[in-house]
C-alpha cells in the first residue's frame, strides 16, 4: 500500500494498492481516497473499505523527487 500527503494541494488525497511480480513491477493497481494525509487516516480508511485488508509491515517513510512525502506498507488480506 502506498499513501502520500497532498503537498502541492491537487485534492488527491488516497491509498494506492498495488500487486507487484516478483521483479517489483507494480501490477493491478487501485486506489481510494481518504479525507487525511497520512498513514493514519490510510489505516483507518482502509479497514472501513477493505476490511480483510491487513497492514503486515510499519509504514516507511520516503519523499519523491518533487519533493511529496509518502509512505509504502506490505499488506495482505486475512482471507487469502
Amino acid at each position: 500500500m502506498t499513501c502520500y500527503n497532498d503537498t502541492f494541494g491537487y485534492g488527491w488525497r488516497h491509498v494506492d494498492l498495488f500487486v507487484r511480480d516478483p521483479q517489483g513491477r507494480e501490477l493491478n493497481w487501485v486506489h481510494w481516497q481518504v479525507p487525511e494525509d497520512g498513514p493514519d487516516a490510510a489505516d483507518a480508511v482502509t479497514a472501513k473499505v477493505e476490511p480483510t485488508l491487513r497492514r503486515t509491515s510499519p509504514w516507511r517513510h520516503s519523499v519523491s523527487e518533487s519533493g511529496m512525502d509518502y509512505w509504502e506498507a506490505d499488506a495482505a488480506w486475512d482471507d487469502a
